[in-house]
């Protein structure tokens, strides 16, 4: 390996001092073209910087026309320096002229040219500009030469990050990195947030580039490169990582990346050409970053993500930079930006100035999109490139209706929204008044309106929404935010205070479901093909009655001298009902054995989600004290429909007659039984979905908190007995080709029904 030779270093060792004289930017740019020119013997030295409007400018040259900086320009992809930006790869050629993206420029006179070695300057992967050098001679630049281009593009890659050439940037024209974006991703939870970026993961900056000692610098990376691997081998060893499986499949890849000789090589080369440890690792970074991220294949482009985080590891041992604690620096608006993050990891964040979340990853079911949906946070997932896209501090708009985010807007689209939010918040408004008005339609119907949720963070919007209980607590979510599994006390404390902070108010506590897309880091599961129909929920519980015994223990402690009221999901067949009963029976014979109060009365239920369940509805409803219909899966499973799925999440519609109607044969059911009947689920949520429900005869639906209000004021203006005879007809109506959604929303339009 060859150190990096006397006038290369002697450049590095200028640009340092440059940086560091108090020069304006165009003096600066000058003189630093100058210095790269003298010392590579070049007879040209130009800088192109990136604009918002993908057209590099010449923003400083040696060699060329002076009068062409500021006017010569190219677009992205066009010309040779166009091509080095849109592909963020050198160009090395002996006779530029004779490369066919070769495009003469008049303005500058670089026709008498011939050799060129062009370099992007990079960040994080980006192109930001390129340098270019050149000659009238031609030739071929050594591999040194290139390496020292490169090395010189990083610095003027901070140059421009820093915001120091916004001084000489044309009036009416922005450069790149700081131009408005919008990206497309997918909703996960409805909602509009305005604020600033925080990076879940802050970027690393490294300020220290060029290196005085290259051995001490190479001694450095091999520390820290030893410490890697050792905390990779350490987690693999870990019992509690599983030995087969995808969490263990990562970390074999972190374990192969960090002994791959190749990076290390590069590392090491980039150090001997004046960079410091950590300097080089972001130059390796970004150089492979730019390459991958081009790359279509998914697979790749994963191995791209395990590639920059182990190299963000290496960089966080190099500098000591530690993640700052959650709420230090945190803005008042936030909006997280992340490229995948755990429940727990949100949790740790002020939720009062949290108002957006987006991840580059994850899917609608995640453990933290489930969180931050119980949290009435808006969810924008499937972003690609927001992180690398984004600055901490930059404004940022999540729009959670549509699945977009615009990052740095412009002030019309700020304006618009501003004015969007202010609509929300006077509606709001609206409906707070309405949270101490008695939920009574217009013909008198009362209808019990709860709110679902899981976890303590929910319990204050009990009372500030104005509904009367919770319909459906997620136990679940407990667990998926603890690293390990809740002890007997644990269950036992979280019960007893979300019941306090009830206040009389009756909780209906779903058990555990856990499984299929819910998956515990502590509990190994295997792998399925139909995660949704498989080993999950009460066929988990049944088949691990010690799990399940443990959480109706907690429960009936919990509850002592109160009302416990709990239901299961999941159920496919009463017998699994008969079974949970038994396994209760013996928790209450043991709790009285030794002296424990018991709660005063204890309410049984099931949730309603498995279509087989609807050929044993008089069977089920005499078996319970209540029933609870999971419309989200009931839906999934009755039409055959992957709500994860885009492409046919959308082709079924829940107001379509065959749901409709399976949801009136289960109200029938109920009441013939005299069963106390709810629904929970998005349908519950929607005003033109829950009308419908009350049309189909149901009295109580639970909702998220924040669908409380406008539940309430669609009631209030509804006549139930007038729909619910419209509905029936509809229903009954076997030649008709309207859809009943339409007849819904005539009946709102002409009634005067706010939805």
């Amino acid at each position: 390996m060859r150190d990096l030779s006397a006038g290369p270093r002697v450049l590095l060792k200028r640009l340092r001092e440059l940086m560091a004289e108090p020069l304006e930017p165009q003096e600066r740019l000058d003189r630093i073209v100058r210095q790269i020119a003298s010392n590579m013997v070049a007879e040209v030295c130009s800088v192109y910087v990136l604009r918002s409007d993908g057209v590099l400018e010449l923003y400083a040259t040696e060699g060329l026309n002076k009068d062409a900086v500021h006017l010569a320009q190219l677009k992205m992809g066009q010309g040779l320096v166009g091509t080095i930006a849109a592909s963020a790869q050198s160009l090395n050629l002996s006779d530029a002229q004779a490369h066919p993206a070769f495009r003469y420029l008049p303005e500058t006179g670089e026709e008498i040219y011939h050799s060129f070695l062009g370099v992007p300057i990079l960040r994080a992967g980006r192109s930001l500009g390129v340098l270019v050098v050149q000659n009238k001679a031609q030739r071929s630049y050594r591999e040194d030469e290139l390496e020292a281009l490169e090395t010189t593009a990083m610095v003027l890659a901070e140059m421009i990050a820093t915001g120091e050439l916004k001084k000489i940037t044309r009036p009416g024209l922005e450069l790149d990195l700081t131009r408005a974006v919008t990206i497309e991703g997918d909703s996960y939870g409805e909602g509009i947030g305005l604020g600033y970026v925080v990076l879940h993961e802050p970027r690393i900056v490294v300020t220290n580039l060029l290196n005085e000692d290259s051995e001490k610098e190479i001694r450095r990376l091999a520390d820290a490169l030893g410490s890697l691997r050792i905390s990779i081998d350490d987690m693999l060893s870990r019992r509690e990582v599983a030995m087969e499986g995808e969490h263990r499949e990562v970390l074999e890849t972190y374990r192969m990346f960090a002994h791959d000789q190749g990076w290390v090589r590069r590392m090491e080369e980039a150090i001997h050409n004046g960079l410091t440890a950590e300097a080089a690792v972001e130059k390796v970074q970004s150089d492979t970053k730019a390459r991958m991220i081009r790359l279509t294949d998914p697979y790749l482009r994963e191995r791209m993500h395990d590639f920059d985080d182990l190299a963000n590891r290496l960089l966080r041992q190099l500098t000591g930079f530690s993640s700052r604690s959650a709420s230090e620096g945190f803005p008042a608006d936030a909006i997280i930006l992340a490229r995948a993050m755990g429940a727990a990891e949100l949790l740790d964040y002020p939720r009062s100035h949290i108002r957006g979340l987006v991840l580059e990853e994850g899917a609608v079911t995640s453990h933290v999109v489930i969180v931050a949906r119980a949290m009435g946070i808006p969810v924008v997932g499937q972003a690609a490139g927001a992180v690398a896209l984004a600055e901490n501090g930059d404004p940022v708009i999540i729009d959670g209706d549509d699945g977009k985010i615009h990052v740095r807007p412009m002030a019309d689209l700020q304006k618009a929204y501003e004015e969007k939010v202010r609509l929300r918040a006077r509606r709001q408004e609206q409906f707070r008044a309405l949270r101490d008005v008695d939920p009574l339609t217009k013909d008198g119907k009362r209808i019990l309106l709860q709110m679902n949720a899981g976890l303590l963070v929910d319990l204050p919007q009990l009372t500030a929404s104005g509904a009367e209980g919770i319909g459906l607590f997620r136990t679940e979510l407990q667990f998926m935010i603890s690293s390990t599994m809740p002890k007997a006390e644990e269950q036992e404390s979280f019960y007893r205070s979300v019941l306090r902070q009830a206040d009389g108010r009756p909780v209906t506590f779903r058990t555990l479901d856990i499984g299929g897309d819910k998956v515990v880091p502590y509990f190994r599961s295997q792998e399925e093909e139909n995660p949704a129909l498989g080993w999950r929920a009460i066929r988990l519980s049944l088949d691990r009655p010690g799990l399940l015994r443990t959480q109706l223990r907690a429960l009936l402690k919990a509850s002592a001298g109160a009302e416990l009221k709990m239901m299961l999901p999941m159920v496919t067949e009463v017998s699994e009902i008969r079974a949970v009963r038994e396994l209760m029976q013996k928790e209450v014979q043991h709790l009285s054995k030794f002296g424990h109060q018991l709660p005063k009365r204890l309410q049984f239920g099931v949730m309603l989600e498995v279509p087989a369940l609807l050929w044993q509805l008089e069977e089920l409803m005499e078996e319970v004290d209540f029933v609870s219909v999971g419309s989200n899966d009931l839906f999934q499973f009755s039409m055959a429909v992957d709500r994860g799925n885009a492409r046919v999440a959308d082709r079924f519609d829940v107001l379509g007659r065959p749901f409709l109607r399976i949801l009136r044969d289960i109200v029938r059911a109920a009441d013939k039984a005299g069963t106390p009947l709810t629904l929970c689920g998005e349908m519950a949520g929607k005003p033109l979905s829950a009308m419908a429900l009350l049309g189909l005869g149901f009295r109580s639906i639970s909702m998220s908190a924040t669908s409380i209000g406008p539940i309430k004021a669609m009631l209030l203006a509804l006549d139930v007995d007038r729909l619910s005879k419209l509905l029936d007809a509809a229903l009954d109506d076997h030649r008709t080709h309207l859809p009943v959604r339409d007849v819904l929303t005539g009946f709102a339009e002409d009634n005067n029904i706010p939805l």
